[in-house]
This record gives C-alpha cells, sequence and structure tokens, in this order.
C-alpha cells in the first residue's frame, strides 16, 4: 500500500512559477513508476507527465513539454512538479499517481494509488 500526499499548489499569475510535491509513504517508492495528472471540474483527468521508478525516463503531454518538469528524490520518498511559465489553461486539481511497474505510462489506469490533489490556480 502506498499513500500520496501532495503540496505546493495555490494561486499564481500567468507566466509564473510553482513546485508541487508528493510525498509517499512506504518502503516500496524507489520501484514505483509515478506520473502527474490534473482535472478541471466537468472534464476528464488528463495526463501531464510521468517518471519511471530510476528516475531516467520521464515524459510529457504536449501540452506541457517545455514548461514543467518532472523529477524524483528516491531517498526522499518524494516526486515533484516544476512547473514555469504558467498559464490560465493549466490551472486545475493536480494529482500525483504511483504505477506498480518500473515503466511509467500516460493511461491513469495504469496507477494503483492516487493522492487527493492540489489545486493549482492561474489568473490572467
Amino acid at each position: 500500500q502506498v499513500q500520496l500526499v501532495e503540496s505546493g499548489g495555490g494561486l499564481v499569475q500567468a507566466g509564473g512559477s510553482l513546485r508541487l510535491s508528493c510525498a509517499a509513504s512506504g518502503r516500496t517508492f524507489s520501484s514505483h513508476a509515478m506520473g502527474w495528472f490534473r482535472q478541471v471540474p466537468g472534464k476528464e483527468r488528463e495526463f501531464v507527465t510521468a517518471i519511471s521508478s530510476s528516475g531516467r525516463n520521464t515524459y510529457y503531454a504536449d501540452s506541457v513539454k517545455g514548461r514543467f518538469t518532472i523529477s524524483r528524490d528516491n531517498a526522499k520518498n518524494t516526486v515533484y512538479l516544476q512547473m514555469n511559465s504558467l498559464k490560465p489553461e493549466d490551472t486545475a486539481v493536480y494529482f500525483c499517481a504511483a504505477k506498480t511497474s518500473y515503466y511509467s505510462s500516460s493511461d491513469e489506469r495504469a496507477y494503483a494509488y492516487w493522492g487527493q490533489g492540489t489545486q493549482v490556480t492561474v489568473s490572467s
């Protein structure tokens, strides 16, 4: 069982930056690929970015490529999402998720564990 707690959300002006953190419980964090997803009310949850268990492989949705960076610190059981050049359309609840394998995925159905989410609001 893995418990995930996101933090770092908030209100920021367009063009600004935020860094989200996701702290995981348990001793198996380094075995899990991790992902970030986001959801706007009334819309389906969408993939943002993912990272393999080792941290060597990452990939991004086209909408955030070049602006967002995912990273992880396995010693601290934490995954990060650095968000730069934020746009109003990035406004959403951001969720981190853990996958029970080494390899990342953009498919939310592949993720077994989810955090409660943290709100990110970007004002224009």
